[in-house]
């Protein structure tokens, strides 16, 4: 399995984000990993297995903390980025977190990508008392400062997510047959709560098959052909890219044209679509609370300009249509703002205060009307989603900006 070794890849933020300036404390105070030269940010994606496509977070956060350290680090003080490869496999997430935590003694855990594998270092990470922030997964289980007070989400939580296209559902196919294809752990299971929820009393009546998918599963294939069989004229599809793709493609070569939603996570064009056909891809519905800088209406757009410039300097190489560059450079100016008002303050329990108290924080690359807000006891900092459609070229949005209804 590919392991990415320790980085010092820092990127930075360009100057005109607007992240508010706090001023440093008078005494300094220092938890393993800060120091008046240096933070050390651990951080854990899968490079490789069934979901590495994933892995252009880490390579966008590295990039990002590069660019930051270009322009002299946050409060004087250089990011050094530690980022390692757990094939989206849980007992090797637990090992690199021990890594992280044990002989590496970074200050946190930032942005670790997946819910079974963040799952398997929630409680490792609340017992050592070390910051598990924006964790890449929007499970409900990263909202609970009541039990799990060192550990907070980032993005819209899933249940909330399935709400919405519930929701979108009874407003406009109430009559519809729902199949529901969905991974089969906490992630997928978080969705299928949420959308029976979002259904409510028709949920049973509606939803004709359900057809779980494992991780290690060459193909969904046999499910999708198992969910066309079912008579169902709704898709609800909760996968990641690879698994996505597959399903796109399948559903083209069966000829089967149900209404077709797809999850966030699964909705990458460069990671999913692309690899699908863009043309069979075409009316697939979602959600998103980000700009997809592949839609004409950005033109022109400031935000859209400074992530470009971003890219274009700092990750040339990368895709971007991929939407996993937008989050993952989104995400890492969330950690800046975090790091900001902690001051001179960098230990442990100030960076979980600071990150539980974000106020109207605007970020170049959510949408218009959608900030983060956190509390103490509030730990989901991103609440508001929009549908959005597949043209064949871009996600085109549509409706009003909705917020989530699940909250625990």
């Amino acid at each position: 399995m590919k392991q990415i070794t320790r980085r010092s890849l820092l990127a930075v933020a360009p100057a005109t984000i607007a992240l508010a300036a706090w001023p440093a404390r008078a005494a300094k105070q220092y938890d393993p990993g800060a120091s008046d030269t240096e933070i050390k940010i651990g951080n854990i994606v899968p490079y490789s297995g069934p979901a590495s496509a994933y892995g252009v977070f880490g390579k966008t956060e590295a990039r990002f903390f590069s660019m930051i350290n270009d322009v002299g680090g946050i409060n004087g003080r250089k990011i050094t980025f530690i980022s390692y490869d757990d094939g989206y496999s849980p007992p090797k997430t637990v090992e690199q977190a021990r890594r992280l935590v044990e002989s590496d003694r970074v200050l946190l855990i930032f942005s670790s990508l997946g819910t079974p594998t963040n799952s398997a270092i929630h409680q490792y990470v609340n017992q050592k008392k070390v910051p598990q922030l924006f964790v890449i997964s929007g499970a409900t289980k990263w909202g609970d400062p009541k039990h799990f007070p060192w550990t907070i989400g980032w993005q819209a939580n899933y249940q909330s997510e399935a709400r919405i296209y519930a929701t979108y559902i009874l407003e406009h196919h109430s009559g519809g047959k729902v199949g529901v294809l969905y991974q089969n752990d906490d992630y997928g299971k978080d969705y299928v709560k949420g959308l029976e929820d979002g259904l409510g009393d028709k949920a049973k009546l509606m939803i004709v098959a359900e057809a779980p998918y494992e991780t290690a599963d060459t193909t969904v294939d046999s499910q999708v052909v198992a969910l066309k069989a079912s008579g169902a004229d709704i898709l609800v599809d909760i996968a990641t890219p690879k698994f996505a793709a597959q399903a796109i493609r399948k559903l083209a070569e069966l000829g089967w044209t149900p209404l077709h939603i797809l999850n966030l996570p699964g909705s990458s064009i460069g990671a999913a679509l692309k690899p699908a056909g863009l043309e069979n891809a075409k009316g697939i519905l979602s959600a998103s609370f980000a700009k997809d800088p592949t839609d004409p209406s950005w033109k022109g757009d400031a935000g859209v300009r400074e992530w470009t410039a971003f890219m274009d300097k700092y990750y040339p190489d990368g895709d971007k249509t991929d939407g996993g560059t937008v989050a993952g450079y989104s995400v890492s100016q969330t950690m800046v703002q975090v790091l900001k008002q902690c001051g001179d303050n960098l230990t442990r329990e100030n960076v979980m205060k600071q990150a539980a108290n974000l106020e109207d924080l605007k970020l170049p690359m959510l949408l218009p009307g959608i900030e983060i807000n956190t509390s103490p006891s509030d730990y989901f900092p991103i609440k508001q989603m929009q549908m959005r459609r597949f043209t064949g070229e871009y996600w085109e949005r549509f409706g009003p900006i909705i917020t989530g209804a699940v909250h625990d």
